[in-house]
């Protein structure tokens, strides 16, 4: 359990909260490029920490960020007129570059000579993995960008479903680290079967475990922590066990096991306190990772079918998110299609910030714990000294992290399983220190 100051510490991101300042001084996806595609496209209004900006791709391709409201009399601009290399206010149209530079000034004499001296905010932006990046921290700390965690190569093919969720960053992102709730909630969608490892198909994910009650194993890192649930195999039990490894990369993604087919990594970044911008991405060789809307469509998070053009889920409280009852008799677990919408409906259960100090946990909830004292620790290290964590060194490039799984002899190292030795070098992980739940 946690504490109220805690719990505050943990999930609040507006204003002058610690999680907040540590979330904007890391590079965070602004949006999809999809969402601002072509050149004069419309204004994209962005929500990011409690604060309000507005994405625009010029007249000649160039991504800018800006403060949404206009500096002259604090009108939107996402309502304003993408033209000509420029956003134009509707007020009273003032018009500024991807920089914030002010180009024209309708309203205003030239001889006052406001126009040279006028400028908006403007933020660090950057397009790489089908996203906008943007950095709100101060510049002068601003940290280099890299590839992210998805893009392993320039060719790497990523596919992209969204959703914006009515609910606290903190509580989603405890979905995605929480291993043994997958047995579960998602067991029609997550299938017990004698293969060798985990397999995707067009309907299901095949795993060879029917293990629901697994052991857990943690380790810190720099970049977060890695964790490993430890299950029984369909097959050569005795000699055996089925590993999967979990990557919390902070301070919001979280790098699950793979599949046959495919690499599946999730970012949970903060609208504000109580909404969430949640990305699910498949990712890996062009032969065999899904295309967006194959993607979508096997997520049933299809635009204009399971969620709204801004991404806004159909299921709803008032529509009892359209839970199926009939297919719950016939043999489907929930009665819900699609691996997120059945975390959505429990995430939204739980209410806008979940009160954690009324739950009751469990040895399956060791990632969840470990999640929540490294975040408040991280909360109040800033606090304390400015720190800001996953910025400090080792530092490993976020494209060479490596989730694993796979059925393994008992004698495997699960710290080891499924890393070159180079890759161990890199990680430094000869030596590590591990928590077990026993």
């Amino acid at each position: 359990m946690l504490t109220p100051e805690e719990n505050d510490l943990l999930c609040r991101v507006e204003g002058e909260a610690p999680m907040g300042h540590i979330m904007r001084q890391h590079w965070l996806p602004a949006c999809m490029i999809e969402e601002v595609a072509e050149p004069d496209c419309d204004p994209l209004k962005v929500r990011l920490c409690g604060e309000n900006y507005v994405v625009f791709r010029d007249t000649n391709g160039q991504v800018g960020m800006l403060d949404e409201l206009c500096p002259h009399r604090r009108a939107s601009l996402a309502y304003g007129r993408n033209e000509d290399c420029g956003l134009r206010c509707l007020y009273h149209g003032w018009k500024f570059d991807v920089n914030g530079n002010a180009m024209e000034m309708n309203s205003e004499p030239v001889e006052t000579g406001l126009l040279k001296k006028m400028k908006t905010r403007s933020y660090p932006v950057r397009e790489a993995g089908g996203f906008v990046w943007c950095y709100l921290g101060p510049v002068e700390t601003m940290p280099e960008f890299e590839p992210p965690i998805f893009q392993l190569t320039p060719d790497t093919r990523i596919s992209i479903a969204k959703y914006k969720v009515p609910v606290n960053w903190a509580q989603i992102l405890e979905g995605a680290i929480d291993s043994s709730h997958s047995s579960t909630l998602h067991s029609s969608d997550m299938v017990p079967a004698r293969v060798a490892g985990a397999q995707a198909n067009e309907q299901v994910w095949l795993r060879p475990s029917t293990d629901k009650s697994p052991r857990l194993y943690s380790q810190r890192t720099p970049f977060g922590f890695r964790y490993a649930a430890v299950r029984r195999p369909i097959q050569n039990a005795q000699s055996h066990d089925y590993i999967r490894t979990t990557l919390f990369i902070a301070p919001y993604s979280v790098l699950i096991p793979p599949n046959n087919n495919y690499k599946v990594v999730i970012m949970h970044v903060p609208i504000d306190d109580e909404n969430t911008d949640f990305y699910f991405l498949a990712f890996g060789d062009n032969a065999t990772t899904p295309g967006t809307e194959e993607w979508r469509k096997f997520l049933h998070a299809q635009v204009g079918i399971d969620v709204d053009d801004n991404y806004r889920s159909y299921r709803t409280f008032e529509n009892n998110f359209k839970q199926d009852r009939q297919a719950m008799k016939l043999g489907n677990f929930t009665g819900i299609p699609g691996i997120p919408n059945q975390d959505y409906v429990m995430w939204l259960t739980m209410g806008k910030i979940t009160d954690r100090t009324k739950e009751v946990l469990g040895q399956s909830d060791l990632a969840i714990v470990e999640f929540r004292r490294q975040m408040v620790e991280a909360a109040r290290t800033y606090q304390a000294d400015g720190t800001v964590i996953g910025r400090t060194a080792p530092h490993i490039p976020l494209n060479k992290l490596r989730s694993f799984e796979g059925v393994a002899p008992k004698t495997t190292d699960w710290r080891i399983a499924g890393l070159t030795q180079e890759e161990l070098d890199l990680r430094g992980l000869s030596a590590p220190t591990t928590t077990a739940a026993e």
